[in-house]
């Protein structure tokens, strides 16, 4: 009986503790689930550690972001965050007023620039920024037309530690009759928050705006609306920049060092637990993680155990050693999610391997960077050599070679990062004409992708090859008119007949461009195929603006005195086929640096180099047309029309910018040399010694505005098959090509 008892008693002791347990603990677990959920709190799995011996160095990533003792919480954060930021779910639909950049259709887009005051504070970073938006062809002078505005107040650095702080911004931008609460505002931002916690506070409320900023979490960035920049130095060129490092198809595709790091050390404070585990992997033969202490002003007061040691290991390698030579690049945090690191690993073809748990990485909307970069965790420091070294060869050449065509098309200067930004923004103004992901991830870049004229990826040159599609079979002749037609043997009457009897063509324009007024058509010759006689408005650069006329894809491009034959207009446009995205055509020019002048020179010496091919006799892809009309600034154009010079040079230059390649020179009988000739000459343009030099100063002012010189040499020239062999003349398809 005793026994009996004492089982029933154990018994309901069971069920006590176990209604205990799921009352008391399953129902307040669950509860506490629920509220974090409904407070927007991501549940994140425990990480399934390799060696628990660790263990205790690692925190949950929110314990992370702060100083023990004296940090806010994450909830303190969030609502802090709340507070500053209440727009914090705009979206274009809700917080953008299309209707400022669509009233004037497709040209609506521009972008208003508010003056700066007299005591403004201006940082370098700022003023390039400012300066790339004043450059751009996005530009309004008139705040009536803009549809997008930007502070002349520098947001760069919000830390008020820093000397380039700005105060009173929130009241300043009160006072700004457009401001509307930040409505079709754009701000730039580089540095937020300030010591200890180096939050993603501004100090000033965004309201409506558009935030383009470094270091944005992904927890506070408004996918579709904010845009994610990356952090650059205010070094950064303004234009072109440094080319990448990446020499094509580099064999082997690996270097010397598998993996590296070379950066500061945080004893203390947030990123410091990122920071601090670096030195477990570095085995200091195939991967380098060194890290100092020495840097800030109190440093030594901080300085723990390992200080001394690492700080005598720091000093061994060299950064830019290193960088050269390494297979993958640490990008671990700093203080803030973005680091210095991550376009230093781009530009020197080093792949990113990414430490910054939470980062929305740059023009993410846009950018594949699953192409370009590792993306780690920086609670799995111990799993990244394993990781990285299992990364194949073909794979790491891969990635390699994307991380070049991204730095050359978005990263290499601020003008670039801060036309991706606008870009970007007016994809989603006029998404109907926007820009789709393998426009932005394949050579040449978004940039240099229009998609007012089409969104088709086949209407474009550079496409062709990845797509597998052939160019027309069928070209459209431009001759460039400007002598007045006084007679029947004119030099442009014998070249009607030798073009149109080319079986590849389809139409021939004359660009009518003399100041008498044109001839009626029965003044020109009957021809088999049609001629339109169109006004070019007295302007050089009219023979380049996209003529609606023009049907077929290839442009023949041809001055009114070229002398050719039927035979070498064919057997250019052949040769086109294989190349469509280049010039393709015979007058060879070259440029070359003179370093007593120190600046760019033009040549026409004949020489086995060249670099332009003029396209007094030349085909090309009709976008161009569109391309140097609207990409180009209207200023380089003027500088054409006003000198009545230099646009075969300019076209040569935006077509070697978009390709990176060099033009191609065909064979042809008769040879073209523009050479200055004795004062008083004026039987031709190019015989005048003036006209030279105009030359020469057009090939500095252009090289100057792409900030830095994209013609490219060659020695490459394709002559006919059997061109001048000493065989049957039966055998040979072009023989009218090797006759005086």
């Amino acid at each position: 009986m005793q026994a009996r008892k004492k089982y029933v008693l154990l018994g309901l002791c069971a069920c006590c503790w176990l209604v205990l347990f799921y009352w008391g603990g399953g129902v307040q677990l669950r509860l506490l689930r629920l509220l974090t959920r409904q407070r927007g709190e991501v549940v994140r799995p425990w990480p399934n550690w390799t060696d628990r011996a660790f263990l205790p160095r690692y925190a949950h990533l929110d314990e992370l972001q702060t100083d023990p003792g004296m940090a806010e919480s994450p909830r303190q954060r969030r609502q802090a965050w709340s507070a500053i930021y209440k727009d914090s779910r705009c979206r274009m639909e809700t917080c953008f007023d299309f209707s400022r950049c669509r009233r004037r259709g497709r040209e609506g887009f521009r972008v208003y620039i508010y003056p700066s005051e007299k005591n403004d504070r201006v940082s370098e970073s700022y003023r390039k920024i400012l300066t790339s938006i004043g450059d751009s062809r996005y530009y309004t002078s008139d705040p009536r037309e803009a549809c997008l505005f930007v502070l002349g107040i520098d947001t760069l650095d919000r830390d008020q530690l820093s000397g380039q702080f700005v105060p009173n911004v929130d009241e300043r931008i009160r006072g700004y009759p457009l401001w509307n609460d930040g409505r079709n505002h754009l701000i730039f931002n580089l540095y937020s928050g300030t010591w200890p916690n180096y939050t993603e506070d501004l100090g000033f409320n965004i309201g409506q705006a558009i935030l383009a900023k470094a270091s944005l979490n992904t927890e506070h960035f408004r996918p579709g609306f904010d845009v994610s920049i990356p952090l650059f130095s205010k070094d950064h060129p303004q234009k072109g920049g440094e080319h990448g490092w990446l020499v094509r198809n580099t064999i082997p595709p690996r270097r010397k060092y598998l993996l590296m790091f070379k950066g500061k050390r945080y004893l203390t404070g947030i990123g410091s637990d990122t920071r601090n585990a670096l030195h477990h992997i570095h085995n200091g033969k195939d991967i380098v993680s060194l890290t100092t202490c020495r840097h800030g002003k109190d440093w030594e007061k901080h300085k723990d155990a390992r200080c001394d040691h690492d700080n005598l290991e720091y000093e061994r390698f060299d950064y830019q050693e290193l960088l050269h030579n390494s297979t993958f690049c640490l990008v671990p945090r700093g203080r803030r999610l973005g680091s210095f690191r991550f376009l230093e690993s781009l530009q020197a073809a080093c792949i990113p391997v990414l430490l910054s748990n939470g980062w929305e990485l740059p023009f993410s909307d846009v950018i594949q960077w699953n192409q370009a970069v590792i993306e780690g965790d920086e609670r799995l420091l111990l799993q990244v050599p394993s990781t990285v070294r299992a990364v194949g060869n073909e794979r790491v050449l891969a990635l390699r070679q994307r991380t070049q065509m991204l730095w050359e098309a978005y990263f290499s200067s601020v003008d670039k990062i801060v036309l991706t930004t606008l870009e970007i923004i007016k994809d989603r103004v006029f998404s109907h004409i926007s820009r789709n992901k393998y426009m932005w991830n394949s050579l040449p870049g978004g940039l240099l992708v229009l998609p007012e004229y089409s969104t088709h990826l086949a209407h474009f040159p550079f496409y062709y090859l990845g797509l597998g599609v052939s160019p027309g079979q069928e070209f459209t002749a431009v001759i460039h008119a400007v002598s007045p037609l006084v007679s029947q043997s004119q030099p442009i009457m014998k070249l009607l007949q030798v073009v149109s009897k080319s079986k590849y063509c389809s139409q021939i324009i004359i660009l009518w461009n003399s100041e008498k007024p044109p001839p009626n058509r029965s003044k020109w010759p009957p021809m088999p195929v049609p001629l339109t006689v169109t006004d070019g408005r007295r302007k050089t650069t009219s023979r380049f603006l996209p003529h609606v006329a023009i049907e077929t894809e290839a442009v023949l491009s041809l001055d009114e005195d070229t002398v050719l034959l039927t035979s070498e207009v064919n057997f250019a446009f052949l040769v086109w086929r294989s190349f469509p995205e280049r010039i393709v055509g015979y007058p060879p020019r070259s440029h070359f640096w003179d370093p007593l002048k120190r600046a760019w020179g033009y040549t026409s010496k004949w020489t086995n180099n060249y670099s332009i091919v003029l396209t007094g006799a030349a085909f090309y892809h009709r976008y161009y047309h569109y391309l140097f009309s609207h990409y180009l600034p209207q200023s380089l154009r003027t500088l054409v029309d006003r000198t009545s010079n230099c646009e075969d040079i300019l076209m040569n230059f935006l077509v070697s910018a978009v390709t990176h390649l060099p033009p191609v020179k065909v064979a042809q009988r008769k040879q073209y040399k523009e050479l200055p000739s004795p004062q008083g000459t004026k039987s031709v343009p190019w015989a005048n010694p003036e006209h030279f030099n105009q030359r020469q100063e057009c090939v500095n002012t252009f090289a100057n505005w792409f900030g830095y010189m994209p013609l490219v040499h060659s020695q490459f020239r394709l002559d006919p098959v059997l061109f001048k062999d000493q065989v049957s003349v039966l055998r040979k398809k072009y023989k009218d090509l090797e006759r005086a």
